[in-house]
């Protein structure tokens, strides 16, 4: 199949989309609070006082409660011992009810109160004088001031030590609602590849990203769209493209299910493919399938990025971080964030462990020509390492494999 023989419109494709949210499992209480005893076996371990979630992917994790980052503390408190405490703003104090999913105290502060002070008298009341707490590493800055101020007995340290030990090895519950993620995302993928027609822009495309998701049932979304030279910019270009033929596209985009994120970027020649735009776009698939062949269970996660960079590096592109060449990481963790612990970076001695779900990603960059990036999720298991999403079949048929 070549990308743009026999295209349809926008309005065509979306018309044969229909939802695909039947039987979506949100994550149990039960989960919630095996999450939470974790977080405190990890607190005592580590001779922790308590932890403090903030407005974040955190708070969301360990609660199920979503909120938005304000100007306004709103969070709560993981103690090494005993319940979790919510923080609230008074008036906000039903909301913060509704939205709970187990738990009892709601601890409240008024307009005219420093929250923080709130946040030091709950640890204290827990039973707990002085002490080291760990921070959400998605605290406000301003928060963290006002906690130093207002508990001069505690000491504060990075809460990554608790936060990504707990969210870098994904349940069997969180990698279902992943996987929904990308069968919506790969739908939208192929239909977007469908739809596409000389003298399109990239803001259509970006704009059919968006309905095709919501006309699956997807209330936030997220994609991205190149054409072109653009292509060799990993995070896009500031201005808008539009199709013609023989231009590399790249789309990249994702949705949430559950909170959860999907992550996808296919790369391919609309129209035929020269012999240049042939050879680079299967580097890359070589580059990518090397990274996938590196993830084994108890390898550190920089050997997932060494052995892409390696296939690129004898290709003659690089070395190391140098363009032409891999720019960047070759991956990330994703889950409640589509960037996460674990990153598949030098230097990087994780051991990959069951549960770790991560991009492989390894972008060839060639500033003034075009750029290729396939990307799809690896997840590892008891028997090692899994695509979410099958690779890109081939520059003339990306997505032979999914059809």
């Amino acid at each position: 199949m070549t990308i743009g023989v026999g295209g349809s419109s926008f309005e065509a494709e979306l018309a044969k989309l229909k939802p695909m949210t039947d039987g979506i499992e949100p994550i149990a209480v039960t989960e919630f609070k095996a999450r939470i005893a974790k977080a405190q076996a990890l607190l005592r371990e580590q001779g922790l006082q308590a932890l403090y979630l903030d407005t974040s992917t955190s708070l969301a994790y360990f609660t199920g409660i979503q909120l938005t980052l304000s100007e306004r503390l709103h969070g709560a408190v993981i103690p090494a011992e005993g319940e979790i405490v919510y923080l609230s703003p008074t008036f906000e104090e039903p909301k913060t009810r509704e939205l709970m999913r187990f738990g009892e105290e709601v601890r409240c502060w008024e307009e005219h109160e420093d929250p923080t002070e709130l946040v030091i008298e709950t640890i204290r009341s827990l039973g707990y004088e002085s002490g080291q707490v760990a921070l959400d590493p998605h605290t406000p800055f301003y928060i963290v001031d006002g906690l130093r101020k207002a508990g001069n007995r505690f000491s504060f340290s990075h809460g990554n030590v608790i936060t990504a030990a707990c969210r870098q090895l994904k349940s069997a519950a969180e990698i279902a609602l992943i996987q929904r993620a990308m069968d919506i995302t790969m739908e939208v993928h192929r239909a977007a590849a469908r739809a596409l027609q000389v003298g399109v822009t990239t803001a259509q495309v970006k704009l059919f990203l968006d309905q095709a998701h919501r006309k699956l049932g997807m209330s936030w979304t997220s994609g991205a769209a190149q054409f072109g030279e653009a292509t060799a910019y990993p995070h896009g270009v500031p201005y808008e493209q539009t199709l013609q033929e023989g231009d590399m596209v790249l789309i990249d985009m994702g949705t949430k299910v559950g909170g959860y994120r999907s992550d996808i970027t296919r790369t391919y020649v609309f129209g035929e493919a020269n012999p240049r735009q042939r050879e680079i776009w299967n580097l890359e698939k070589r580059a990518q399938l090397a990274a996938f062949d590196a993830a084994v269970l108890g390898a550190p996660c920089e050997a997932v990025d060494a052995a892409a960079r390696g296939v690129i590096e004898a290709a003659g592109f690089g070395p190391g971080y140098k363009v032409p060449g891999l720019p960047h990481r070759t991956g990330h963790g994703l889950g409640l964030d589509v960037h996460e612990e674990a990153f598949m970076v030098k230097g990087n001695k994780t051991p990959l462990q069951v549960g770790m779900c991560f991009s492989d990603e390894p972008m060839i960059c060639i500033y003034g020509e075009f750029g290729v990036r396939l990307e799809d999720i690896i997840y590892m298991a008891e028997d090692g390492a899994h695509w979410f999403t099958k690779p890109a079949h081939s520059v003339d048929d990306p997505f032979g494999y999914e059809a």
